[in-house]
């Protein structure tokens, strides 16, 4: 699907020149792979418009769409939690635990299947299955169709968003995933340290760097500016949550998560797919742990050995990876 772009306000980097504190020859290349884009991309069938983005944000902090009234997007997707929520498991209608932990929202634009198993296929289709699970907001499309069309003010909203089209499922998605996309982290030291500040992170953090490209061979499914391969991985945790293979039947993918991003992962605390890590240190210690073995754990999972001052170091440079990210205002619901 072609996309289109939409410009973001962030400098190019300057790559060249650059003195980097004990890193490998290849330092320079390691740069590249982490640069920033400088726009969000949208799909041909769903462009931006700022109309459509502010209506999206409307619906995604309305308790309109869910079905009693006390569920928002946010309720799991809480910007001040990195857009995700604070606790092991989300929590869905009428206090339903649920079998996972929220994955974020931060730069799903740069996502190409979405939850922890891929079962959407789009950030539109995304937005459709928590409104309708019976376990979380549990509103059918229809009913969240007729509760906004009986708003004046959202009627209006919609004939400006969609060219008169109005108030319909397609167009819910489609606002709700357009300021979706606009979910980008902030620039964060890491970044001003990559453009050729050298005092933007520590010592220790560059050392973790070098680790995190090296011997704790994290960039294997960490990959590109926004640390993810958006693939799906058995990195060996316990349980019987079959992630993607419980969608598929494929005895080769059971167990297999999609890699989160690691911008802002500082604030996105627990951590995995069942929020079983409380700590940063907790999910390094795991990889260098005795490892579940069985046919479906990822081929790229190797067995390696981290000191204390590795786990140290690498969250140092994990935390580098927090944006400076301007304050989320709660928008004004139509009435």
């Amino acid at each position: 699907m072609k996309k289109s772009v939409f410009l973001l306000q962030i400098p190019q980097f300057i790559l060249s020149c650059l003195v980097i504190f004990s890193l490998p020859a290849s330092a320079n290349q390691w740069q590249a792979l982490y640069k920033r884009p400088t726009e969000i991309p949208f799909p041909s069938n769903n462009l931006y418009s700022a109309e459509k983005a502010a209506l999206g944000k409307m619906l995604f902090f309305d308790p309109r769409l869910s079905q009693n009234f006390n569920m928002t997007c946010a309720t799991c997707h809480n910007p001040s939690f990195g857009w995700e929520d604070a606790t092991t498991l989300s929590v869905g209608a009428q206090n339903t635990a649920l079998e996972r932990h929220s994955p974020t929202v931060i730069n799903a634009a740069w996502g190409n299947q979405f939850f922890w198993d891929g079962r959407a296929p789009t950030l539109e289709e995304q937005a459709q299955g928590p409104i309708e699970s019976t376990v979380e907001m549990n509103t059918p499309m229809t009913v969240v169709v007729e509760r906004l069309s009986a708003v004046p003010q959202y009627q209006t909203w919609f004939q400006r968003a969609f060219n008169g089209e109005g108030v319909t499922s397609e167009n819910i998605k489609k606002a709700i995933a357009t300021f979706e996309r606009t979910i980008v982290s902030g620039i964060a030291p890491f970044d001003r340290w990559i453009e050729g500040d050298e005092n933007a992170i520590s010592h220790q953090a560059k050392r973790g760097f070098e680790l995190f490209n090296g011997k704790a061979l994290c960039m294997t499914c960490h990959t590109g500016w926004n640390f993810t391969d958006n693939r799906f991985h058995d990195i060996a945790l316990s349980g019987n949550d079959k992630g993607l293979g419980g969608r598929t039947n494929n005895p080769l993918e059971n167990f297999a998560f999609k890699t989160p991003g690691l911008r802002n992962i500082g604030q996105r605390a627990p951590y995995m797919h069942d929020g079983r890590f409380k700590t940063l240190e907790e999910v390094i210690e795991h990889y260098s742990s005795d490892l579940v073995m069985r046919e479906s754990r990822s081929p790229q999972l190797i067995s390696i050995q981290l000191t204390s001052q590795d786990v140290a170091d690498i969250k140092a440079f994990l935390l580098t990876l927090t944006g400076d990210d301007k304050p989320v205002t709660l928008p004004i619901l139509p009435y």
